[in-house]
């Protein structure tokens, strides 16, 4: 049987190639996918619509090779430090790619499977309806944030000498640790606030 005259394009390859790209820190778009994948653009165009579906593959396939799959049982506020955790170690896996996931929406069903599983685990803990999808914007923005810190240089204030902060940063735990330590910290004040807000403590300011 004769050999192909191009590569074989399937969702998998062109995700890969394209996460490949970007983390890469080379410019994104379809004609540098098809360069990347050895193809021609038309070819490309005969398996997505364009920009946007790439990105949406892209999306599905950090998603998948993460393995985020929220597992049946769990407490919510196991189930929003599990989503969180994970969603923080994909992110951090690929900086570069998350300005692009940001500005498109979210349609990947491996994604919205576990924010499905958010919100449904949050109603059913009891929150208001009306709360939940602030909630959960809350905890996206949360685990994005964290997970671009871990990309952050080792030293990220150089305050000025006899300041307040320029102590804190000297006296601080460096690069990584640090990131970990505000992850787990911030982990913690919002799963005991969101705990007190259950609890009819707090109300966030209604």
């Amino acid at each position: 049987m004769p050999r192909p005259s191009s590569p074989i394009l399937s969702p998998d390859r062109i995700a890969d190639a394209a996460i490949e790209l970007v983390d890469a820190g080379k410019p994104f778009g379809v004609n540098a996918l098809a360069r990347q994948l050895g193809v021609t653009p038309s070819s490309l165009y005969n398996h997505v619509d364009g920009r946007d579906a790439i990105v949406e593959l892209m999306r599905g396939r950090l998603a998948e090779r993460a393995a985020i799959v929220v597992p049946d049982g769990l407490a919510w506020d196991a189930v929003v430090e599990y989503v969180v955790r994970e969603q923080r170690a994909m992110f951090s896996a690929h900086p570069l790619v998350l300005p692009l996931l940001v500005g498109k929406p979210v349609t990947d069903a491996t994604v919205l499977g576990y924010y499905e599983a958010l919100a449904e685990a949050l109603l059913d803990a009891g929150f208001p309806e009306g709360d939940v999808l602030v909630i959960v914007a809350i905890l996206d923005a949360f685990a994005l944030g964290s997970g671009l810190d871990l990309s952050a240089p080792p030293q990220v204030w150089r305050a000025r000498q006899g300041t307040a902060l320029a102590r804190l940063v000297e006296n601080g735990e460096p690069g990584d640790v640090r990131a970990d330590r505000a992850f787990d910290l911030g982990v913690e004040l919002l799963l005991g606030s969101l705990r007190a807000r259950l609890a009819g403590r707090d109300d966030f300011g209604h």
